[in-house]
């Protein structure tokens, strides 16, 4: 039997996130569309880079908060490798730090998994058209911050770089030295280096303090 006319092209997407279950819900939620096909997944940061290289995918859904490396760094790296891969975060943080920061990292789009079952369909739909994404309490938190940066001046950027959050978040997770060196493919001396300089740059003397910072800025969760 011949097929008929061809179906709807399929946005392939790569879904990421920690928990099993919450993979197998949004994996539910976007494989029940016919434009929609999960053709991977991953269950932290780094493996989503890892996926990225290896399967060809239109869009990425990036859970917020994974170990080893956030949807946030992940998705400033993605950007960085896969300049056409679109990309959206799905969070359970109505957070306004996550939102800029998703933002800042590239992401087409912002949905809580509160709203995933109503929202999520149409997010990736249109992050596909090259249009943002964001529930109606986002909208309202970016024009607060515009007016707000309107009357005071533009907020400063970030302290640490890039690589500085990366560690900082192995630090925090209790990653030693020689692991942090062994996850992100550079020598203890550079990570002793790198970490000196989060110390300094923040004010800070320990880990500990170190870790509550992590904790406030969301790179990992309390």
């Amino acid at each position: 039997m011949t097929d008929g006319a061809p179906g709807p092209t399929r946005t392939r997407i790569l879904l990421a996130d920690d928990h099993a279950l919450v993979r197998r819900g949004v994996r539910l939620i976007l494989d029940g569309e016919p434009d929609l096909e999960v053709v991977a997944e991953a269950g932290d940061g780094a493996e989503a880079l890892q996926q990225a290289d290896k399967v060809e995918a239109d869009l990425a859904v990036l859970d917020v908060a994974m170990p080893r490396m956030t949807g946030l760094q992940a998705a400033r790296e993605l950007s960085r490798r896969h300049p056409g891969l679109r990309i959206l975060i799905l969070t359970m943080h109505d957070n306004e730090q996550y939102l800029f920061e998703a933002l800042k990292a590239g992401a087409a789009g912002y949905v809580l998994k509160s709203l995933a079952d109503r929202d999520l369909v149409q997010a990736c739909r249109a992050a596909m058209r090259g249009e943002p994404f964001l529930y109606p309490g986002a909208v309202t938190v970016l024009i607060r911050s515009y007016l707000d940066q309107a009357r005071q001046g533009e907020a400063p950027d970030t302290l640490l770089t890039p690589r500085e959050e990366e560690i900082l978040k192995l630090v925090a997770e209790g990653h030693s030295s020689r692991e942090i060196a062994d996850t992100l493919f550079i020598s203890v001396k550079t990570v002793e280096r790198h970490r000196a300089n989060i110390l300094a740059k923040l004010g800070m003397k320990d880990r500990l303090e170190l870790t509550r910072y992590a904790i406030r800025t969301g790179l990992v969760e309390p």
